[in-house]
């Protein structure tokens, strides 16, 4: 008996490996989803600050929505809870201003989708390389 208790042991010890709850750490896609999310919510911000806009930023605003849900379905895990993040208020209403604010925004979006790209495991390749191609191109069509 002592031989199969001390063999029961360890079996029970690799269940606690397997467990499908929230007790690992955070995915490392978390700050990717974050910012998709925040660049959406700025996308939106400039169009309700300059309506004109919205031809131009809606679909952009659109494809950060996607990629942020995308991104949720690769973590496996709903968004963080907590308060939500206030929808940022753009500085003043010019238009050239705000495309020019989501420019750089959308630069430094590409810099850290390319980067979580490059140290991404192969099955999560694929989508951060989507990502990344997407903000370079919404780079692009902010100028």
């Amino acid at each position: 008996m002592v031989a199969l208790g001390g063999a029961a042991a360890p079996l029970t010890g690799c269940d606690l490996l397997d467990r499908d709850d929230d007790s690992r750490g955070p995915d490392p896609l978390e700050p990717l989803a974050a910012e998709s999310l925040a660049l959406e919510a700025r996308h939106r911000a400039a169009v309700a600050a300059a309506p004109d806009l919205a031809d131009r930023l809606t679909a952009i605003a659109d494809a950060h929505r996607a990629h942020a849900e995308e991104l949720r379905k690769v973590i496996g895990r709903p968004a963080p809870s907590g308060s939500p993040a206030a929808t940022p208020t753009p500085a003043g209403t010019d238009p050239d201003g705000l495309v020019a604010g989501l420019r750089q925004a959308e630069q430094q979006g590409r810099a850290n989708a390319a980067k979580a790209c490059a140290a991404a495991p192969a099955e999560r390749v694929a989508l951060l390389g989507s990502i990344a191609a997407a903000r370079a191109t919404h780079v692009e069509a902010l100028k």
